[in-house]
């Protein structure tokens, strides 16, 4: 099992994120403890689909 480390905050590496290019990338299960947008375009949000387009704009 691997060892789990607790940052700041009471947030798990591995869990709650992890770390791409020194910067701190939220997972899905931290924004769903959080449990709301904050609207920032995160990469795992599970609230808003930022990573696709509004296809209905397109028409």
């Amino acid at each position: 099992m691997p060892n789990k480390k607790k940052a700041q905050g009471g947030l798990i590496q591995g869990e709650d994120y992890y770390l791409e290019k020194g910067l701190f990338v939220f997972t899905e299960n931290y924004h769903l403890k959080r449990g709301y947008c904050c609207e920032s375009k995160c990469r795992h949000c599970p609230y808003q689909d930022w990573g696709k387009k509004d296809q209905s704009r397109n028409l």
